[in-house]
């Protein structure tokens, strides 16, 4: 059976690009029958600013997203990253084999802490180990990604690799990539050459799955796009960017094929094909935004997921923590 770990992190509204992109794919493989855990990753969350009066909602607002975008907490484990010590204590001891130069070179450090990474903090350097704890400590088996996480799935891999060498035993699994769906980069409405972002300064550039219909429908109509008409193949889109993305966009949400979607609004202007946009946008969509308000009308209900799925999460996990110790030649009480 695969195990799978993912996780996203409850640093602002989750958008389409993570729905497109990671949790509609997570429903799917929780359908295939996969043993799941996903994860709200607040141990992530604070490597950069953040406010912590608004940390506990932020954390229960994604977990929220999860089961209104499909995820049944009663086959799939949702939980909170700090409700499971072993994350922490793993990650130390995987730090004592992470290699500073491969730390040096992880592309989302150089990007986060900009000209300034001298002044950055050791969580954002070490970030990348406390996400190959996170998913050592449940031994899954694939990890569904996109191509900007591969890079620390690869790390991942490399320390599970080190350890099972450095102590001769076969104790890590080293973790598949799972890449899925026709959009997995899901770009900003803004700017086809950039992804979809949370951080982004522009509330424009994303639709957030909080977004009411006026505010969809409104974004889709502002999207940046060009004057020529929609083409009839999948070649013609490859120099503009922002058209490939909504009908990139278009298909994922349709669940057909980009060829389909041309093969319907070929020779189409964007003023006839945006509005069709929305309309389907607004109806994929607008469910999972009431199913989210109704939940977080009801914090002790989320509360009591996370919970149960904090305890599944852990009945995983500490014994492979404990493994690791005994292997590492830890003390233990008689």
């Amino acid at each position: 059976m695969k195990r799978i770990l993912s996780c996203m992190q409850p640093t602002s509204h989750l958008h389409l690009g993570n729905y497109l992109g990671a949790l509609k794919n997570w429903v799917r493989l929780q359908e295939e029958g996969a043993e799941c855990f996903y994860g709200v990753v607040d141990l992530h969350a604070i490597t950069v600013d953040y406010d912590p009066a608004q940390l506990k909602d932020a954390t229960r607002e994604i977990a929220a997203a999860y089961i209104a975008g499909g995820v049944n907490p009663y086959n799939s484990a949702i939980f909170v990253q700090s409700a499971v010590a072993g994350h922490s204590q793993l990650m130390w001891l995987l730090a004592t084999m992470a290699q500073m130069g491969k730390l040096e070179r992880m592309t989302q450090f150089k990007d986060k802490a900009g000209k300034d990474k001298e002044r950055a903090g050791l969580g954002l350097f070490a970030y990348p180990v406390l996400m190959a704890a996170d998913i050592l400590l449940y031994r899954a088996t694939h990890v569904p990604v996109g191509e900007d996480q591969k890079q620390h799935l690869e790390l991942a891999r490399d320390i599970a690799s080190t350890f099972n060498t450095r102590y001769k035993v076969d104790h890590f699994i080293q973790p598949e990539p799972y890449i899925m769906g026709a959009a997995t980069r899901v770009m900003s409405l803004r700017d086809g050459t950039q992804k979809m972002s949370k951080s982004a300064e522009s509330d424009l550039s994303r639709i957030n799955l909080t977004d009411d219909a006026d505010a969809i429908a409104n974004k889709i109509k502002r999207a940046k796009t060009d004057s020529e008409p929609l083409p009839d193949n999948m070649n013609a889109l490859k120099t503009r960017p922002e058209a490939l993305n909504l009908v990139t966009i278009y298909a994922a949400l349709a669940d057909k094929s980009p060829e389909k979607i041309l093969n319907q609004f070929a020779g189409k202007q964007f003023s006839e094909f945006k509005p069709k946009l929305s309309e389907l946008a607004v109806s994929k969509l607008a469910p999972i935004t009431a199913r989210m308000n109704e939940l977080m009308s009801d914090k002790e209900e989320i509360d009591r997921i996370l919970a149960k799925g904090a305890q599944r999460a852990r009945a995983v996990a500490e014994p492979v923590l404990k493994e690791t110790m005994d292997i590492m030649g830890f003390w233990k009480a008689p």
